[in-house]
């Protein structure tokens, strides 16, 4: 059998770089009203007097299309190879729906410009997208041009995709010395919380989130809601009863309810005041900071406690021989974070920005003593340049640097090598042996033999040939199919 022709007809619906042109369209299809789901509302510190209550609500969020504002203002669509002989950027306005309400009455309703987003060649919103070869060569382009990358002021730049460790996957390793630590990134939204479980020589367990420093767990379970010492034995195990929960549960056990364990957690975390602020805050701190992705509300406890007592039935297997200790090398603890996810952190991060800009405008007018239309005060320039700022220095959210690169056009399989590359997080000035080492788990995945020499070695790879990525698996739609093949909910 001729293979070549199914190698043929893969690239004939596929691109080398269809999975990051994916993610940017579900970036602009999904993502970008996301953010403002997190941020829908909107209350200013200071009001007029005459007013009781004063909200800025935003709505539906739209994507138009790459166009250019000539200098007597007209507009008109844009291609690519213009954008790169004007020196200008491919982008694409962004409209947002924001309505104000004075005492829950709705007093304006508009949709405004609220910035600029860059637009990805060859994706849905691309004026080259569905183009056939003779109306790109007449538009200045190269027919065979995979896109995938971004035109910011005249120069090519392409979003590296960033590997990192699974969110909301429980790990536990051994280091060194022997000592076994678990780990778990929380993440939700702008959310992303690191949760470590340890045992110290003394016996307990403890785990640490955010404030929460070296906190038994036992303390975490009672506050949550799981009083009684029987009730979190069977809920670690309903097989075996460990002796060093039953060591644990022995050392507290003069916490009986479970305010007692929420007022112990407040006076261990440092959080001053009376006691029902205390109490108030750290019930906050629950709620919101640990695990937040299984919700942020009170409600959510219970669940929560559950999955407690799960990762440290987990850890205590791994610790006693029972179960093999995590390979956080292994590429099914590894995620890959395409342009659609990177641009959606930063898009995140200058969302907020905007919102806290437009309410300080509104103060200001007001203590003139003006009542200001929001269409007014909205900086549109604000978003667009922190958006460029970025994607022009490669300087992304939470202090990455070389996020966003000058596409190398050295020849084509250069090219289409850059827009394949990924990158690990970790320093180059590292040994990290094992991180840089090729794994078993890489194959038909990553490059086995295209990786750089020196300091970046193994570090920096690229996607195999044929390599797809899966995009936005929800866990709901999976769990409820798994429920349809017989699974049953822990009460």
């Amino acid at each position: 059998m001729d293979k070549s022709i199914l190698i043929k007809k893969y690239f004939e619906e596929k691109k080398f770089v269809e999975s990051n042109i994916q993610s940017f369209n579900n970036l602009l299809d999904h993502g970008l009203q996301e953010v403002v789901e997190e941020n829908k509302e909107a209350e200013p510190a200071i009001i007029p007097h005459n007013i009781e209550k004063f909200k800025i609500r935003f709505g539906r969020m739209t994507i138009g299309k790459p166009e250019i504002t000539e200098a007597d203002g007209s507009k008109r669509p844009i291609y690519p190879a213009e954008a790169r002989l004007r020196k200008i950027s491919y982008n694409a306005p962004i409209f947002l729906e924001v309505s104000t309400y004075i005492n829950d009455v709705q007093r304006e309703n508009f949709i405004a410009e609220i910035g600029k987003m860059p637009i990805m060649l060859r994706s849905k919103y691309c004026n080259l997208n569905k183009l056939p070869r003779e109306d790109l060569i007449r538009r200045g382009e190269d027919a065979s041009d995979p896109g995938g990358y971004f035109i910011i002021n005249g120069t090519e730049k392409v979003i590296v995709t960033v590997e990192d460790l699974a969110a909301n996957n429980f790990m536990v390793e051994k280091n060194k010395l022997g000592v076994y630590s678990g780990r778990f990134f929380a993440a939700k939204g702008s959310y992303k919380i690191p949760h470590n479980f340890e045992r110290k020589k003394d016996g307990i367990y403890y785990m640490s989130f955010t404030r929460v420093k070296n906190m038994p767990i036992i303390i975490v379970l009672k506050a949550l809601g799981l009083i009684k010492d029987e009730e979190i034995m069977k809920t670690i195990s309903t097989e075996k009863n460990y002796e060093e929960i039953i060591l644990n549960l022995f050392e507290f056990v003069e916490i009986k309810t479970q305010d007692d364990a929420i007022d112990y957690i407040a006076k261990r975390v440092g959080v001053g005041q009376s006691k029902e602020i205390r109490m108030e805050r750290t019930k906050d701190i629950l709620d919101r900071y640990l695990l937040p992705n299984l919700g942020t509300e009170e409600k959510n406890a219970s669940i929560k406690a559950k999955n407690i007592c799960k990762m440290l039935k987990k850890f205590i297997e791994v610790s006693t021989g029972v179960r093999n200790p995590d390979d956080k090398d292994h590429y099914m603890n590894k995620r890959l974070r395409l342009s659609g996810d990177l641009l959606l952190d930063l898009f995140r991060v200058n969302f907020k920005v905007l919102v806290s800009d437009i309410l300080y405008n509104f103060q200001r007018i007001i203590k003139r003593g003006k009542l200001p239309s929001i269409r007014v005060i909205i900086r549109h320039k604000l978003l667009t340049s922190r958006l460029y700022s970025s994607m022009a220095t490669g300087e992304w959210v939470g202090g990455r640097q070389g996020v966003s690169q000058r596409l190398s056009r050295t020849n084509y399989l250069d090219m289409i090598s850059h827009l394949q590359r990924v990158v690990s997080p970790l320093s180059t000035s590292q040994e990290n042996f094992e991180a840089r080492a090729l794994h078993c788990t890489h194959i038909g995945r990553l490059c086995p033999i295209e990786t750089p020499e020196g300091t970046n070695i193994g570090l920096r790879k690229n996607l195999a040939m044929l390599c797809s990525i899966s995009q936005n698996v929800e866990t709901v739609e999976i769990l409820e199919k798994i429920k349809g093949l017989g699974l049953k909910e822990a009460k």
